[in-house]
């Protein structure tokens, strides 16, 4: 009996479980530090690039809270504990609780609003299709209700469009936003393909419109 004992021992070795560092992990990411900036929309940029982080190295609620709060610095660092001294429990302080504390302390109501309308009426205008992609990307974030459903993006992408392309858009319908903004693509590079051959054959026409010509 000692024997078989023994040998189940052998043929099933106890698994050792590994703790993974997520601190390191999270650190390794060099997540951005934050002081405080004359430029508000920065301390937003900072929360976003140390959420990202928070989710790549998987911490959980109370982890993300612990790790974001040991970036802060200087200003920011006197904001978070005096945050804390007037908080009943400071193990309960959840991300969420964090985020938009945080976001309303640094990030002025009033500046956000005024984003959210700069993006709603956002026009393509003299851009090319991919930098108006860029723009509209870059100032959804701050109407995130607005683009939270993929139809409503596709209509605010589309009535941000030139004329031009949006009458050439409007009769197809996409499966999602990124379909809408591929065709936005390939129909600008098509327009200027044909532009570049009209522009192309009118000097041409000019040139042979304009030697001399002997009798």
């Amino acid at each position: 009996m000692a024997q078989t004992i023994q040998n189940n021992q052998n043929n099933h070795p106890q698994q050792v479980l590994q703790v993974r560092d997520k601190r390191g992990e999270f650190l390794k990411g060099r997540p951005p530090t934050f002081n405080h900036s004359p430029d508000r929309l920065q301390a937003d940029d900072w929360l976003r690039a140390v959420e990202r982080q928070l989710e790549i190295a998987q911490c959980d609620d109370r982890e993300k809270v612990l790790y974001a709060s040991g970036q802060l610095q200087g200003a920011a660092l006197d904001w978070w504990d005096s945050f804390q001294n007037g908080y009943p429990n400071t193990n309960q302080i959840t991300w969420q609780v964090f985020r938009e504390n945080f976001r309303s302390h640094h990030v002025p109501a009033g500046l956000m609003r005024l984003k959210r309308k700069e993006f709603l009426a956002l026009k393509q205008g003299g851009m090319s299709v991919s930098e108006y992609r860029d723009k509209f990307t870059q100032l959804s974030r701050y109407a995130p209700n607005d683009v939270e459903a993929d139809q409503d993006k596709q209509e605010l992408f589309m009535e941000g469009l030139n004329d031009g392309l949006q009458y050439q858009l409007l009769s197809q319908s996409f499966a999602n936003y990124q379909q809408l903004v591929d065709k936005a693509l390939v129909i600008e590079s098509k327009r200027r393909d044909m532009e570049a051959k009209k522009r192309k054959f009118q000097n041409q026409q000019l040139g042979s419109n304009s030697r001399p010509r002997f009798s």
